[in-house]
């Protein structure tokens, strides 16, 4: 690299949309795309969600219309630093006041522009921009200070389409990923479902089947992870243990353990036999199955499971943030299998943990290939 150029001396544009007249009443069904923040990703563009607005309203905001190349910057709010260029086809159309449109002039090329601005490095230099400040939103004289590599628009254009098409494979791979881990969650629910489908008892309260572990681990705490429950299962806790760490409960082998906030959405853990014991906060509800009679493992992937879900779900009151303690889900009812019917499911799905944990390895191995790939600038 031969150093740095000033972004606002190579650009025909540097700007940002309105609101239209007459606000969202101003929106249609169809018609000129109207790029809102929520549209522009980071490399990538949403099209669900897009809003349109009347030609006679893309006409009164002629100023802000998006054509071919140019570059879309979100400015403000939560999604400050996402950037891609405009798809060719989506054009002409308007971006509202939290779009910025950079329209480069010909020695840079757009896709070398986008993919620079979203490096980890400038992201971050972005976010400096606002530590400490009551706002929250970048102006057109921050974006025209923004420093771009001095590099010909030949290498620039031979630099983004060799990263474009890296980043085109990991999308590929990425996806393929997602698509394993449905499929390993789709034959877990098949395998409870199965051990299900001869049971001849009748409904069961879970009250009767299952223990609560109330007891905090008191004075040994120091001495254990601290684990929280996620949609994927066990993960590290964001925080530390309060004043009260004594009071923290354990999470050993054989246990279930969910969020009682957040078990609507699948914040549901099991410590399997090779999992590192440790403690869990004292909010959380953790349980165990009554030894002879359900079989814990089996128990986490029902509850994980539709059937469990349904269970879930007609225990709710309606609120998605509601909290259910365990003497709320004692109250639902499980048909519940013969015991060696469930230790048969429970090691035919112990089988799955390697297959998702090494796809979840691959996933996370994805994840940071396209911070290596922009490293090359």
């Amino acid at each position: 690299m031969k150093g740095f150029l000033r972004l606002g001396d190579h650009c025909e544009k540097i700007g940002s949309g309105y609101t239209p007249r007459g606000g969202h009443k101003s929106y249609v069904s169809s018609g000129i795309p109207l790029i809102r923040s929520q549209n522009v990703l980071m490399r990538s563009f949403k099209r669900e969600g897009l809003a349109y607005i009347s030609q006679t309203t893309h006409e009164e905001m002629q100023a802000t219309e998006v054509i071919p190349g140019d570059v879309l910057l979100n400015i403000t709010g939560a999604s400050i630093g996402r950037v891609c260029v405009a798809p060719e086809e989506l054009c002409p159309a308007n971006v509202n006041q939290h779009v910025c449109i950079i329209r480069c002039k010909p020695e840079f090329d757009p896709n070398f522009i986008s993919l620079f601005l979203s490096t980890p490095e400038f992201q971050k230099f972005i976010m400096d921009t606002q530590a400490g400040g009551t706002r929250q939103a970048l102006t057109k004289s921050d974006i025209e200070e923004f420093r771009i590599p001095d590099v010909g628009v030949f290498e620039q254009r031979k630099l983004a389409a060799s990263i474009l098409t890296n980043l085109k494979l990991i999308e590929s791979a990425e996806a393929a990923s997602q698509l394993q881990r449905r499929e390993l969650a789709a034959l877990a629910n098949a395998i409870v479902s199965a051990s299900c489908q001869h049971c001849s008892t009748r409904p069961i309260a879970l009250g009767e089947v299952l223990d609560e572990v109330k007891d905090g681990i008191g004075g040994l705490w120091k001495s254990f992870p601290v684990l929280g429950a996620t949609r994927e299962g066990v993960a590290p806790a964001k925080e530390r243990p309060g004043k009260h760490a004594d009071r923290y409960k354990p999470v050993r082998a054989g246990t279930v353990f969910y969020n009682p906030m957040r078990i609507l959405i699948g914040s549901i853990a099991f410590v399997d036999e090779d999992d590192e014991p440790g403690i869990t906060s004292p909010d959380y509800v953790v349980l165990k199955g009554k030894k002879g009679v359900v079989d814990t493992r089996w128990f986490y992937y029902w509850l994980r499971s539709p059937l469990g879900e349904r269970c879930i779900r007609s225990l709710a009151r309606g609120a998605v943030r509601e909290r259910m303690l365990f003497n709320r889900l004692a109250e639902g009812e499980i048909e519940l299998p013969d015991y060696d019917t469930q230790v048969r499911a429970s090691k035919a799905l112990a089988q799955i943990k390697p297959m998702r944990a090494a796809v979840l390895k691959q996933v996370a191995e994805l994840d940071l290939l396209p911070q290596k790939l922009l490293a090359q600038f």
